[in-house]
């Protein structure tokens, strides 16, 4: 008994370890955080705009708005996955999204944003980019289309449900920052422990904005299901497209993707 007594303690002194070691380490689990490596490139015939906003408590956020030679260009906002710092992609707004401008701003503590990423700070920056950028005249504040990835699908869908958008683009999206934790660590009481759980599934059903949502058939880090979750609360039409032999990271080397993005926002910009 004595020695049953011992395992029995080891074990419970090693759960709690590792679930305080889980709680204290969830920001570093869940935001990447990428300087900015190589300076953004506009796609030909495009003009970059370096941008750097204030946000509302004072934290400088910075990114690069794209340009295509069109007056009042309809606008993509696009918010990045857990670990990409959204600048590099810029040569690929027109491959991706056709001629409308392009407003690529990194989150808090990624590229050349201060401050730390946290999900209550990453909404409130969103909302206040959005009004910002509704306001340029440059810009048809009537024609604004949000694209999101992974984690970035939980910042689109809050704007979505808070501001007037023409329609959604999510790519490999999730009902629930808290679904997709309880199965990665069914062993632990996640739903005490998650301090941004990023439930897009609450907000859905009061969106009714068209979505596009895209997934990959062979997605492990954020399987498919969960798109299909989001996709049944969606508020209003949602088309779907999934690509077989895809995962999490690889979708937009498949050409479907592209096509079907740039296909979508012609019907909806």
């Amino acid at each position: 008994m004595p020695l049953l007594k011992a395992v029995l303690l080891a074990i419970a002194v090693g759960y709690v370890a590792i679930a305080a070691l889980v709680w204290l380490a969830q920001e570093r689990l869940i935001f990447m955080p990428v300087a900015v490596r190589v300076p953004p490139q506009a796609p030909a015939g495009w003009r970059l705009e370096k941008v750097s906003v204030a946000a509302t408590d004072g934290t400088a956020l910075a990114g690069v708005l794209l340009l295509p030679a069109v007056p009042r260009s309809p606008l993509v906002i696009y918010y990045g996955g857990n670990a990409e710092e959204v600048t590099a992609s810029a040569s690929l707004a027109q491959a991706e999204y056709g001629a409308r401008a392009v407003l690529l701003m990194n989150y808090r503590g990624y590229g050349e944003s201060g401050g730390k990423p946290g999900e209550k700070a990453l909404l409130a920056d969103a909302l206040h980019l959005f009004d910002w950028a509704a306001a340029r005249p440059d810009i048809d504040p009537s024609r604004i289309a949000l694209h999101g990835r992974s984690l970035g699908t939980a910042v689109a869908v809050p704007v979505a449900a808070a501001r007037s958008v023409k329609c959604v683009v999510l790519t490999s999206p999730f009902a629930s920052a808290l679904d997709v934790a309880r199965e990665i660590y069914p062993w632990l009481p996640v739903s005490w422990m998650l301090r941004h759980p990023f439930d897009s599934g609450r907000l859905a059903p009061r969106i009714h904005a068209p979505a596009l949502m895209l997934a990959g058939e062979d997605d492990t880090i954020i399987p498919k299901r969960h798109s299909d979750r989001l996709a049944a609360a969606w508020g209003g039409p949602v088309e779907r497209l999934s690509l077989p032999g895809f995962g999490h990271n690889d979708l937009d080397l498949n050409p479907r993707y592209r096509e079907a993005i740039r296909a979508f926002l012609e019907r909806c910009l």
